[in-house]
Parts: C-alpha cells; sequence; structure tokens
C-alpha cells in the first residue's frame, strides 16, 4: 500500500521533534538577531579545524566561547579540552552542549598560568587578536607546554589588511592583529614547520595575503627553548 505524502512527513520528522531542543549561547544569540550570516563564516573555520585535526586523540581549543562550533570538532576527534577564563562560558557550554561526551571543560587563563593538561593538538579561533601583545608570549608558552614535540597549533585569526572593514565592536576589541607574513613569522619563532591560508567569509584559498579577509596558520614541530627563531 502506497503511503501518502502526511504519513511519509510524519514518519519522515517524527524522530526530529522527538530530539530536546539546544538553545544557543550569548554570542550565537547576537549573531543570530543582527547578524545571521557570520554565523556562516563562523561554522566554516571550525568546519576547517575539524578537517585538519581529523583523527587525533586528545585536541584543546584555547578560548572555546559559547561553543558554537565546538560539535563540529568533537564529532572528528577523540576528545576536547575546552578552556576559557570565563567561567559563565564554561558552565554555559556543559549545560547546553551536554550530549557532547567526549567534551571537558577547563578554567583556565593562559596570561597567567598553563593547564594541567598534555594533547596531541590545540586550536584557537577568533582569539589571538584579543590578546595584549605583552602577553600573547606568554600565552603561546603555556601552549607550548601542553604540546608534545610533534604537537600542532591551529591558529585562526582576521588579517591587518581588513580592519578597515570591521565593525565598530571588532574595531575596539581586536587589539592584536597580524598581517599574513607577521602571524607566519610568530609561528615559525616557536614551530619548526607552519603552513598558511587565507579565508574570505567560507571560501578557503592560498591567495594574495592582502586580500584575505581571515587568516590561518598551521603550525607542527614544537621548537623548544634551545631551537627558537629570534626573528
Amino acid at each position: 500500500m502506497t503511503k501518502t505524502a502526511e504519513e511519509l512527513y510524519k514518519e519522515s520528522t517524527e524522530f526530529q521533534f522527538a530530539v530536546p531542543e539546544i538553545p544557543l549561547g550569548p554570542w550565537t544569540s547576537y549573531s543570530l538577531t543582527y547578524d545571521l550570516k557570520h554565523l556562516s563564516f563562523v561554522l566554516a573555520r571550525y568546519k576547517f579545524v575539524a578537517k585538519m585535526l581529523q583523527g587525533r586523540s586528545r585536541v584543546m581549543e584555547v578560548g572555546s566561547g559559547d561553543g558554537f562550533g565546538l560539535p563540529l570538532v568533537a564529532q572528528s576527534v577523540g576528545h576536547v579540552f575546552c578552556v576559557d577564563w570565563d567561567q559563565r562560558l564554561l558552565d554555559g557550554n556543559a549545560r547546553r552542549l551536554k550530549h557532547l561526551t567526549n567534551v571537558t571543560y577547563q578554567h583556565a587563563d593562559l596570561n597567567r598560568q598553563a593547564p594541567d593538561l598534555t594533547v596531541d593538538a590545540v586550536y584557537w579561533v577568533d582569539v589571538l587578536e584579543h590578546l595584549d601583545a605583552i602577553t600573547e608570549t606568554t600565552v603561546l608558552a603555556n601552549i607550548l607546554r601542553c604540546l608534545p614535540d610533534d604537537g600542532v597549533l591551529l591558529t585562526g585569526t582576521p588579517n591587518r589588511t581588513a580592519s578597515q572593514y570591521a565593525s565598530p565592536q571588532s574595531e575596539v576589541a581586536h587589539i592584536n592583529l597580524k598581517t599574513m607574513e607577521e602571524l607566519r613569522s610568530l609561528m615559525e619563532r616557536h614551530f619548526r614547520n607552519v603552513f598558511m591560508f587565507g579565508m574570505n567569509d567560507e571560501v578557503l584559498h592560498t591567495g594574495y595575503p592582502p586580500m584575505c579577509h581571515y587568516l590561518w596558520a598551521l603550525a607542527a614541530g614544537v621548537r623548544r627553548d634551545g631551537d627558537r627563531r629570534t626573528r
């Protein structure tokens, strides 16, 4: 007996209505209300992270925010340790994303100390540009303390050459922007291998650096104290 369209619709959607609804965090709620397009950019960034770190056993996110892109990474790696200096965000993520059984939340300020973790890879998305320039070296040193010699660090940050197009709130908060060459130089002081990418909206590429709105540095092979580049 052929099922009607109404019966097929109910059959194909009933399981979706049975899933508990997930509220959004403060930053994501703001974007959904005032800057919906930005959410597609954020998801594209976290999709890139998930693809680059796929299969890693232990991964740390520095500055997890309200966790909008966290599920993308969590489904691609063994375990994610989310580190943030704002306990409110960590508590909210643990409450909203309690279905993610391979995520641990840890309160830590890397401007002051390294978390007590050893991981295969670290990623931070939209964090570097918010650091005080004088604490940048300290934060990176604390990240390196969590990585083995063959560890990986994936950095995503807006391009300084695109700052003229930033929103007023971004312009105020982005106090430590880099160009592609500045970001490359910073990573090469701490890692033996650095691979650079540009991003415009959701499009990842290796195009002309000054025209990239967003920058990625994929760095691997930690340089220890006696092996640091000085430039």
